[in-house]
């Protein structure tokens, strides 16, 4: 089943970063395009600032070859970029593991990726190949595409999403697990047993909206 995920990287982890250095109030958005082999992401969008100040800001960034300024809009501003094949980061990962990008934003305090899968173990590699990498990604959100998302969605409190998708990012659902109750409840800040409460009004939650989405024979 698709699957959509979201998650973050701080913001001096992933090419372009370093432009924040100079604009901390400035917003980054790449624009949307699905990966092919020879094909990333060459254009992004700057918003906050003015034009002189974004091409004095795009010098030197690791990971990019060249950027060039192509057009301005009000306080919007185009710019094309050339990605080094070399680097890797988060595109690189996206375009080994064939993963779509529904949209990626930066800020001074983080990248925030949108990204789908054909299923949970396109995401679950995606995820890998970056911990191979070394690529610092936080899992902050994940769901399938079915009708009753938005319901699902609705019936979770954001801790207990919060903890679900800690849980799944770090292999608690696996078996045999790949970490603990305890082990999460130190990376969020709270109790083992704020963890195991959590979890399982999550998971009932989510139980309860998908069965009364069902009926006996469908």
């Amino acid at each position: 089943m698709a699957t959509e995920a979201t998650f973050t990287v701080p913001s001096d982890q992933f090419p372009l970063g370093t432009v924040f250095e100079r604009l901390p109030g400035v917003t980054v958005e790449l624009e949307r395009i699905i990966p092919a082999r020879d094909v990333v992401i060459p254009y992004f969008w700057v918003r906050g600032t003015e034009a002189t100040d974004v091409e004095d800001a795009f010098s030197t960034h690791p990971g990019v070859t060249n950027i060039e300024f192509v057009d301005s809009v009000a306080d919007e501003h185009l710019l094309r970029v050339e990605w080094a094949v070399d680097y890797d980061d988060v595109l690189t990962v996206l375009t080994e593991t064939r993963i779509a990008l529904i949209e990626a934003v930066g800020t001074s305090e983080q990248w925030t990726f949108d990204i789908r899968g054909d299923d949970r173990q396109d995401i679950a590699s995606f995820q890998q190949r970056c911990r191979e990498l070394g690529i610092p990604i936080t899992l902050t959100k994940l769901h399938a595409l079915t009708p009753v998302d938005s319901d699902v969605e609705t019936a979770l409190t954001d801790p207990q999403q919060e903890v679900l998708a800690l849980a799944y990012e770090r292999g608690y659902f696996n078996s045999p697990r790949d970490t603990t109750m305890a082990d999460l409840g130190d990376e969020l800040g709270i109790s083992q047993q704020a963890v195991a409460s959590r979890l399982r009004r999550g998971t009932e939650s989510i139980m309860g909206t998908v069965l009364s989405k069902s009926r006996p024979g469908e």
